[in-house]
């Protein structure tokens, strides 16, 4: 038998990634950490954390953690007459977190959420190595162990304030000018400026861009006259509406489908979360 209070200093310490971040999540001295994670290592004969800054748990101790995950969620589903909160990992675009995804999770009770933020393109890898119990992905799949249930589509305008056109573009979004005019990038992950330029101007653009790893923070930018960006419809509609920001080209929007994948085993367990989603997601999202 796996000692659980172990198993969940060993999950603390690669999550937090570092031995004091996960005293002080769990509420005791890094000294029992350490000694929590060293009787795990011991009785399992293998090395499970690679001490380091960040700390990051090796295979054995990523499977560990994944075993961990489940059962504490499994555990919370069961009709105990004293339950507590299991927490749950899962991976979410910034966007979709942004704009219909927060009623979501409030609808689900006895769940504590730990929400890792990643572009949808990319979330699934959070999913396949078993670090997230659950993922919102632009990749239908199929992932092995998993079950998908789609979503709907997160549709997007590329978009700035009347001012920003005016200045950098005048005669429109030509390609000198697009070549010239600063956008946005959400991150080195982020392709849907250039995937919009490519199908509406020509072949990829190389152009100067501000960094803002945040989803409201593209908006406000495009507000501010900062640089032109993706931004979702969801979260443009009331500033086109009252002339704050326009188009550049007008019914050029990108349309990303996006997917609720889930590990299989603990699907009755995320069964509410999953309702949720779909829930919110029928109210803001396209369907098709």
């Amino acid at each position: 038998m796996l000692d659980y209070p172990n198993l969940a200093a060993l999950a603390a310490v690669h999550r937090r990634g570092a031995f004091d971040l996960a005293a002080a999540q769990l509420g005791i001295t890094p000294s029992a950490v350490s000694q929590r994670v060293k009787a795990l290592e011991d009785r399992i004969g293998s090395l499970l954390i690679r001490r380091g800054q960040p700390c990051i748990a090796t295979e054995t101790g990523l499977r560990l953690i994944r075993h961990f995950d489940e059962v504490m969620l499994l555990e919370a589903a069961l009709p105990l007459p004293d339950p507590q909160p299991a927490t749950l990992r899962i991976a979410v675009n910034a966007d979709s977190l942004a704009t219909w995804v927060i009623p979501a999770l409030a609808a689900v009770e006895g769940i504590l959420f730990d929400i890792v933020i990643d572009d949808q393109d990319v979330s699934q890898d959070w999913l396949r190595t078993g670090e997230v119990a659950g993922a919102i992905t632009s990749h239908p799949g199929p992932l092995q162990g998993c079950d998908t249930l789609p979503l709907g589509i997160l549709r997007y305008i590329a978009a700035a304030s009347p001012g920003y056109i005016a200045r950098h573009l005048p005669e429109g979004p030509t390609r000198p000018a697009m070549a010239r005019a600063p956008g946005m990038t959400f991150s080195d992950k982020d392709r849907l400026q250039s995937l919009w330029l490519r199908q509406n101007i020509g072949s990829e653009i190389a152009f100067p861009t501000h960094r803002i790893a945040s989803s409201q923070g593209f908006v406000d930018g495009a507000l501010a006259g900062l640089g032109w960006g993706m931004l979702p419809l969801l979260q443009a509609a009331p500033h086109l509406a009252k002339g704050r920001l326009r188009e550049l080209i007008p019914d050029t929007s990108l349309d990303t489908p996006l997917h609720w994948q889930f590990a299989r085993r603990t699907a009755p367990a995320l069964a509410p979360l999953s309702r949720a989603l779909q829930q919110a997601a029928r109210q803001a999202l396209i369907t098709a």
